[in-house]
């Protein structure tokens, strides 16, 4: 219930609306996703660790927005989008839950260290998220669009 009443919020003040499902929004979408993953993984190279945490982060959250906007969907808040995610889609979503923290974490704090383990890894999970929700999107017809679209708005 909580989550919902967080959603009706979001919807009330204009920041999760019902919009026109876009293919071209969500291609912009899976393309910034795409480039945070690949500058994550420069970032890596380079010891640029904290921001390669943050990008891998980004790239999970911008296939996400993909999604959403598929089905005509547009939030401008992480977390209603990681709920929505579950909620609207059944992906598990504690992945990304995860690496939001993380990235919070590293980019307010200072007193946060990481590895190039740690990035490595949350760059794995990246590819794997990021794979999850592509064949997700790839699946969707309208019959399908129609059925989310249609969970998402009784959320709103």
């Amino acid at each position: 219930m909580k989550k919902i009443s967080f959603l009706i919020k979001l919807n009330k003040e204009g920041k999760l609306q019902e919009v026109e499902p876009s293919d071209k929004i969500k291609d912009a979408y899976i393309q910034r996703s795409n480039e945070s993953l690949s500058s994550a993984k420069t970032l890596l190279k380079v010891g640029n660790l904290k921001d390669a945490v943050a990008l891998s982060y980004y790239s999970m959250y911008h296939c996400i927005l993909a999604a959403l906007f598929r089905i005509g969907i547009k939030c401008e808040n992480h977390t209603a989008s990681i709920i929505l995610l579950k909620e609207v889609f059944g992906i598990d979503n504690s992945k990304i839950a995860k690496a939001k923290s993380e990235r919070i974490d590293k980019q307010y704090y200072v007193d946060f260290t990481v590895n190039q383990e740690e990035v490595s890894n949350s760059i794995i999970i990246a590819e794997g998220f990021i794979a999850e929700v592509n064949d997700l999107i790839a699946t969707l017809n309208e019959a399908k669009i129609k059925i989310y679209r249609e969970r998402a708005v009784r959320m709103l």
